[in-house]
């Protein structure tokens, strides 16, 4: 045979040669209903497959998104050449001579049937192919869909990390799908709503309570640190030469941790005319006292209460204190009563029990406070003798204004001589006094009370009466004239 007639041998067909489209309204499958695997691709020794171009429309069946399958090698075209010659129209043996004669005539349709046969059989295998490379293009899509939507990530928890796989979105879906519930005092890089792709990290770490006491304040506070020493320096906390009630590598467990704290200070102390500073975390300016080498003896004390906290910059004084007790008698005063009596005249009051004052004994503490004497301090008292009320006696009883064979004298002009009308007048030798110039001892004979001076006109003017009545004139040597004038 020779190679135009489908020899093993025959050259490969040209890559430049296009085949016919596909065409979905062309007649049946000429093979039937068997499957396309049944049927094994031609195999050239002469030539590689990949001298055969795959029909060209089969790139357009990909599935949206999805990246392009590999192309695939076409089976190559069999050529039949057993089928009986194809007579054309006006050929045959009785061919006019120099025509070439029947022989040429049949290969001439020979030819021709040929190249039709070729075509249609290039054609079937690629109308085979088309269905079948959509179906597996369609899978390939899909699972490539699904290796894009698997992503591997880093999930860190308070340090401990692990990868695992994932269809989530965000980072929010994440955590529920892992199970997770976070907190306001969590924290979360990055945030819940960043989108994830593969080889992100995502970090927690879960808020820990710590009831911390800093420098005798105490106040509840939240960290994300896991040891003492990390929550310090997140909190901010000055820990060179602090006091820690644990230690800095202690670790914070998701229940929390109390922590007492003291920072160091610089206190200055004032005591026996020196000035000593010194930097502690003691707890007590007492404890301070003692770093500072300073030694409270007796009734020593500091100017602010001892066991209170220092403070930074704070300067304290101590008192050296030296005092002894001393006890004095002294004095209570006495209280008076007053009783009304009806058989005394008004303005009269007697006394009928003198007071007395108490006694109370009384013990003070003397102190020097650096070499200074300060007040004493009363520290205790105990009554020796109790005091005695004064009763006083005061008149209610109305007083007489008449005395008889007296009253129709001018008093009045008496009154204006001796004391120029004036109630309470005093002689220059503060011997008489009142309107009529008494002395003590007369006016007390006359029944009167206290002195003159400081009784009523209307009782001063009645005593006066008595007076004359006994006397006559003569107690008023110059004055008395003007009784009868």
């Amino acid at each position: 045979m020779s190679h135009a007639q489908g020899s093993p041998h025959a050259a490969p067909r040209a890559a430049t040669e296009t085949p016919p489209p596909y065409d979905p309204y062309a007649r049946p499958d000429p093979y039937g209903s068997e499957p396309y695997g049944l049927y094994e691709p031609y195999e050239t020794p002469a030539a590689p497959y990949e001298a055969y171009e795959p029909y060209e429309a089969y790139d357009a069946y990909e599935p949206f998104g999805q990246p392009q399958l590999p192309r695939q090698a076409v089976a190559p075209v069999v050529l039949d050449d057993t089928a009986p010659p194809y007579d054309e129209p006006g050929t045959g043996a009785d061919d006019a001579p120099g025509t070439g004669g029947r022989a040429a005539a049949r290969r001439a349709a020979a030819g021709e049937r040929r190249k039709r046969t070729g075509t249609r059989e290039r054609t079937e295998p690629l109308r085979r192919l088309l269905p079948q490379a959509l179906v597996v293009a369609f899978l390939a899509g899909g699972t490539s869909a699904f290796i894009a939507s698997d992503k591997s990530v880093q999930l860190s928890v308070d340090g401990k990390a692990r990868t695992l796989h994932t269809f989530a979105d965000d980072v929010e879906e994440l955590l529920a799908d892992e199970g997770m519930a976070v907190g306001e005092h969590d924290i979360i890089a990055p945030g819940p709503h960043h989108d994830l792709a593969t080889g992100d990290r995502v970090i927690i770490r879960y808020g820990r309570p710590v009831a911390l006491t800093l420098d005798g304040e105490r106040r509840q506070v939240w960290t994300t640190a896991r040891t003492v020493d990390g929550a310090l320096r997140q909190l901010g906390v000055r820990a060179e030469g602090a006091y820690l009630s644990a230690s800095r590598s202690a670790r914070i467990g998701r229940q929390g941790l109390d922590l007492d704290v003291r920072t160091e200070r610089s206190v200055t102390f004032m005591a026996d005319g020196r000035e000593r500073t010194i930097r502690t975390n003691a707890a007590t300016i007492r404890e301070a006292i003692e770093q500072a080498g300073i030694t409270l003896r007796g009734q020593d004390t500091t100017s602010v209460d001892p066991d209170s906290f220092p403070r930074e910059g704070q300067t304290i004084s101590v008192m050296r204190i030296t005092g002894s007790r001393e006890v004095r008698e002294e004095p209570i005063g006495f209280t008076s009563e007053r009783r009304e009596d009806p058989t005394l005249h008004k303005g009269t009051e007697v006394v009928v029990q003198r007071g007395e004052k108490g006694v109370e004994r009384v013990t003070y503490e003397l102190r020097t406070v650096n070499g200074v004497q300060q007040k004493p301090k009363r520290i205790s008292s105990e009554t020796v003798r109790e005091p005695r009320t004064q009763i006083v006696k005061v008149g209610t009883k109305a007083r007489p204004t008449s005395v008889q064979g007296a009253d129709g004298l001018n008093w009045a002009g008496l009154a204006r001589c001796e004391a120029g009308g004036r109630p309470h007048a005093v002689d220059p030798s503060g011997t008489y006094g009142g309107l009529y110039q008494f002395d003590v001892r007369t006016w007390h004979s006359l029944g009167g009370s206290g002195r003159p001076q400081d009784a009523s006109a209307e009782e001063q003017t009645f005593r006066a009466k008595k007076l004359y009545i006994s006397r006559g004139a003569s107690p008023w040597p110059v004055c008395g004239r003007k009784l009868h004038g």
